[in-house]
């Protein structure tokens, strides 16, 4: 038998990739070089398909300075693969089910999430509680009590499986419904300590994460994974949190997506309570019990104008007092005042009042917002009244 008779000639066009091929060079071109959540989108946008996508995917990295460019080989995702096979992984692909609804809003959504669990979690309401990872002995026991109550009134309790106030959070909603996003793979136990909770949200809950098996979480991971955090609930909860720190990234994270932000205050002269204050103080909803967040998710729920339908009504809870009316700036508009002041300022010093004069926004809500980013370490203030963006 020749080569002819193996490998015969045709002038039929080849086949068209099956889903399993294209869904094989999806996860190719994501984990090539480069390649995030927005690039890949663009991507399959102007190339139609991910094998389209690859085979110009080097042209487009000379074309952006990169001369030595090479696309994540074969071999690297099937081994992948074999790793989510072996570790009970599945895959969860954007636009098909089960993948979170919710997050579809983002638009920089993960094309792909890896699970292990239960995926039906993902169809019930759920709220977001981030928190210290150093938390006092009262803020742990909050966020027990918090995502004790709350699992039980229906909603499935997500947190990152941090130290500290995500741990108490998956801890108490274990048995009624927790889901846990993990910033290296989802077959990484981090921290160690958590070995044995990590395992039980493994077969009780759900575990969620958009990067590679095995991978070993590092700094830059963990402000990624908070925004899934937040995208994949309408409000997210803050139990104890310093000025800076991850959780109020995930705040405003949550701020941008259009979600809710819920915080419990602390004590002023507790740095650990520092970031709930300032959130509370710009607008975000103050609580004390399960019932504060319970009146908020109840108007979510509402329907409105984007549509949505009312949740489950299992998860209704009897309603408190009304809440007294917010503070006449919203966390949106001091986010947005905090990005105007950022833009203005460099490395060179510019005088409080030319900035003020500069924004054409009144004193009394300009200095407020320079304290904070100041405590946030993103500006200096010099003397002579002068201020300068860090980094």
């Amino acid at each position: 038998m020749t080569d002819k008779d193996l490998h015969p000639s045709s002038t039929h066009p080849p086949l068209p990739p099956t889903q399993e091929d294209e869904q094989f060079a999806r996860l190719r071109l994501l984990r090539s070089r480069r390649v995030g959540a927005s690039t890949f989108k663009r991507l399959l946008t102007e190339h139609g398909t991910a094998q389209n996508a690859l085979a110009a995917l080097p042209e487009v990295a000379r074309a952006a300075g990169l001369s030595d460019y090479s696309i994540c080989p074969e071999g690297v995702v099937q081994a992948e693969l074999n790793a989510a096979h072996a570790a009970g992984a599945r895959l969860l692909v954007q636009g098909q089910p089960p993948y979170p609804e919710l997050l579809n809003d983002l638009p920089d959504a993960p094309p792909f999430l890896w699970a292990i669990g239960d995926p039906r979690l993902l169809t019930r309401p759920m709220l977001s509680i981030v928190g210290a990872r150093n938390a006092s002995s009262l803020g742990l026991r909050m966020a027990r009590r918090l995502a004790e109550d709350l699992a039980q009134a229906g909603f499935v309790i997500v947190s990152g499986l941090a130290r500290g106030i995500d741990t108490a959070a998956h801890d108490a909603a274990l048995k009624d419904g927790t889901i846990a996003v993990q910033a290296g793979g989802v077959d990484v136990i981090y921290p160690t300590e958590n070995a044995a909770l990590t395992a039980q949200i493994g077969e009780h809950g759900l575990r969620l994460s958009e990067q590679p098996m095995g991978l070993r979480p590092m700094a830059r991971h963990f402000p990624s994974r908070n925004r899934i955090i937040s995208g994949l609930s309408r409000a997210t909860l803050v139990v104890e949190a310093a000025a800076r720190s991850g959780s109020l990234i995930t705040a405003r994270d949550a701020l941008d997506q259009g979600r809710e932000v819920l915080a419990v205050p602390g004590h002023p002269l507790d740095a650990r309570a520092a970031g709930c204050n300032m959130l509370v103080r710009d607008g975000a909803v103050l609580v004390r019990s399960a019932a504060d967040v319970l009146d908020v998710l109840s108007e979510l729920d509402s329907p409105g104008p984007a549509g949505r339908p009312p949740a489950d009504k299992t998860c209704a809870a009897p309603v408190p007092p009304a809440r007294p009316p917010r503070p006449s700036r919203s966390l949106r508009q001091v986010a947005k005042l905090h990005a105007q002041i950022l833009s203005r300022l460099g490395p060179a010093p510019v005088a409080e009042d030319q900035l003020i004069r500069d924004l054409q926004v009144p004193s009394t809500e300009v200095t407020p917002a320079l304290v904070d980013l100041e405590l946030e370490g993103e500006i200096e203030r010099q003397p002579g009244g002068l201020l300068s963006r860090i980094g």
